[in-house]
């Protein structure tokens, strides 16, 4: 006879099963956004350098117009290797085929250079006429070429230790901020160097340097309206229910088979507000800005990384009410995401009020109201993202509840936030004269110890 199974070893397996599969999961969930954050950030870079580039180049005909558009198209190529190297991480191709597509950027937008300065009318008039044209063109060059230099020795560390050329790729974002860095350090070390005699600065990564303004505004709507299409497209494309299901399952109901889409409307609407309010707080913040420097465009890409996440944020949250087990952890990514997009700004901003005389409109130049006004504006999603991610590590049982919740409070106290900072305002002003001595206050205290009149 044959002794009895022990009873609790099956459920003991079926845990251990079900924790493995979560690690798995979680596991692919940082793979994916720690890919898509390099991704993001070095199409940024090279859409950067482009804007650069065409600062360089004043006019243009019709070869460098075909050169641009084989640039764009081989950008237009990247979210697919994007994916590859999300769904294959350990696979050298998707590695190989992104670092190709970064080195052909690279090669195009260095044709695009030599061309130009092979014809002088085309570049811009104070290159134009500068003596030093050919040291211009190699320096440009170099800046151009050494992002595809460092891909291409990714794509070599990818078919025999691929974590190295991840890290070669994430050096490509910070490379023009590290030479900055090691520059400041060398300058510090040997004592001021003797400025060149001829002037090559009109390619350069300073971190004041300025911006064109209106690119950057430009490709963070393009950003935002992107985000904002996926998250339509994702409702209209998963929630409309099938004819024949509505007939069998809910007896012609309509309404009965839209209910069980609810929770995807909910995250809907809180998604689409929140990318709606974090654009409006962005456009605010670029009608006080009349300059923008490489820093502010630098948090500004920061804050698009985690602008793009937005759409994930969308599917971990309607996907509640399928699986409630893992409601906590898309809570928590959700709001990790909403945070670091909105702090971004809100570091942008303070970046902007460090350089005022250079950077703000000159009627923002001066704290006050409009000040106030706008740091609340920015303040609001960090504050309540961060107070959200806090509550779900005491109230982990409400963690739905407290997200649905914020994504509710936030867009009614944007309606009300500038009638709160007033009375915030007002409030500080009677505060404080309460707390100064009133005129004549002193005078009186000491009355009583002066001698009195004869």
């Amino acid at each position: 006879m044959l002794p009895p199974r022990p009873a609790g070893r099956k459920g003991t397996r079926v845990v251990f099963v079900t924790e493995q599969f979560d690690k798995s999961i979680q596991k692919l969930l940082a793979t994916r956004i720690a890919v898509y954050l390099m991704t993001f950030l070095i199409v940024t870079v090279a859409w950067a350098a482009h804007t650069r580039l065409f600062q360089v180049v004043g006019k243009i005909d019709d070869t460098l117009a075909l050169l641009n558009l084989a640039c764009m198209m081989t950008i237009t190529f990247l979210p697919f290797t994007f994916s590859l190297m999300v769904t294959f991480p350990e696979v050298p191709l998707g590695i190989l085929l992104f670092c190709m597509c970064v080195i052909a950027i690279g090669a195009v937008q260095a044709l695009i250079v030599v061309y130009a300065f092979r014809f002088p009318h085309l570049l811009n008039p104070q290159i134009a006429r500068s003596a030093h044209r050919a040291l211009c063109r190699q320096h440009v060059l170099c800046i151009v070429l050494r992002g595809p230099a460092l891909c291409f020795a990714a794509a070599g560390f990818s078919l025999f230790f691929y974590p190295a050329s991840y890290l070669l790729m994430a050096t490509v974002i910070f490379l023009p901020y590290v030479s900055k860095a090691a520059s400041w350090c060398r300058g510090r070390l040997m004592g001021p160097q003797e400025p060149p005699a001829h002037s090559v600065e009109v390619f350069t990564f300073h971190l004041q340097e300025p911006l064109s303004k209106e690119r950057v505004e430009a490709f963070s709507d393009g950003v935002y309206a992107i985000v904002a299409t996926l998250l339509i497209l994702d409702i209209c494309e998963n929630n409309v229910p099938d004819p024949k299901d509505v007939a069998e399952r809910f007896h012609g109901s309509l309404v009965a088979a839209l209910s069980v889409s609810g929770p995807h409307f909910l995250a809907y609407f809180g998604s689409f507000a929140t990318v709606g309010l974090l654009w409006f707080a962005h456009h605010s913040l670029f009608l006080h800005v009349r300059k923008a420097t490489q820093s502010m465009g630098l948090l500004n890409t920061l804050s698009l990384a985690f602008v793009g996440g937005l759409p994930l944020a969308y599917q971990q949250t309607s996907a509640f009410a399928r699986r409630p087990r893992d409601e906590l952890e898309s809570v928590r990514v959700s709001c990790a995401i909403i945070f670091f997009a909105s702090v971004f700004q809100l570091a942008m901003w303070t970046a902007a009020l460090l350089h005022g005389a250079d950077t703000l409109q000159p009627a923002a130049r001066f704290g006050g109201r409009e000040h106030a006004f706008m740091l609340a504006k920015l303040a609001l999603y960090p504050c309540a993202s961060l107070l959200a991610f806090i509550s779900t590590c005491f109230l982990s049982r409400f963690s739905a509840a407290i997200f649905h919740l914020t994504q509710i409070a936030v867009p009614l106290a944007f309606l009300l936030l500038r009638l709160l900072v007033r009375l915030a305002l007002g409030l500080l002003h009677m505060l404080r004269g309460l707390a100064r001595p009133a005129p004549g206050a002193e005078d009186a205290s000491r009355a009583p110890l002066l001698p009195a009149p004869c």
